[in-house]
């Protein structure tokens, strides 16, 4: 195996933390004079979120209707969003000692189905980007995992073929399937919202274990 290519949302970023602590600076903030329930916003901003499946136009403009917030339009709480979420950015618990570990052996590349520039600046704010080779970013390609073309392009950006690369993720259709019926190997993060995947060649609960279960499937 030459290169290991990632999935960027729950599993290189923490996107649960990541998003909590934007929404409780956005909610003492810009939104402080307006709720009256902080908490009740931030928990009902996850709900519709939906683990990020539902852009944050459709969010805000819920938001604003359910809180009856009059001082902010949505398209106002949509740009500070989009333009103050990558300062937020954190990284998993245990991927900065994974990719330290594995960088100087491997190409490292990602693919993120997402909007652009949006989750370009969420990589760039987890300060790891001077590690990979190769950033895709889905609706800069017009192509969406679980696309075969998207995770070929990964490789050829990277110099290698499908068979040579492992693919990480933790959606278990979108990044496993999807590698894998590219011609990838798979290794699974399990998260709250996906828990278990049987499809992947190896499964990694803690990414500081990362380099051994590499050498596990690769060797």
């Amino acid at each position: 195996m030459r290169a290991v290519i990632f999935d960027l949302d729950q599993t290189l970023l923490d996107r649960e933390k990541s998003l909590l602590d934007f929404l409780a600076w956005q909610c003492e903030g810009m939104l402080r004079p307006y709720l009256d329930d902080q908490a009740a916003f931030v928990s009902r901003f996850m709900e519709l979120d939906a683990n990020g499946a539902v852009w944050k136009d459709k969010v805000y403009s819920a938001l604003i209707d359910e809180f009856q917030i009059e001082g902010w339009s949505c398209a106002e709480l949509l740009a500070v969003y989009e333009s103050c979420f990558c300062a937020f950015a954190v990284p998993r618990s245990g991927v900065l000692e994974a990719l330290n570990a594995i960088s100087p052996h491997y190409k490292l590349g990602i693919i993120s189905n997402g909007m652009t520039p949006f989750q370009e600046r969420n990589f760039r704010g987890l300060e790891i980007a001077s590690m990979f080779r190769s950033v895709i970013v889905s609706a800069a390609v017009n192509l969406r995992k679980p696309d075969a073309a998207i995770f070929h392009l990964a490789c050829c950006e990277l110099g290698v073929r499908p068979g040579e690369a492992v693919y990480v993720g933790d959606n278990p259709v979108t990044d496993v399937e999807g590698a894998r019926d590219a011609g990838l190997r798979t290794i699974f993060i399990p998260s709250k919202t996906h828990p278990i995947c049987t499809a992947a060649d190896a499964s990694c609960d803690e990414m500081s274990r990362l380099p051994q279960i590499l050498n596990t499937i690769t060797g």
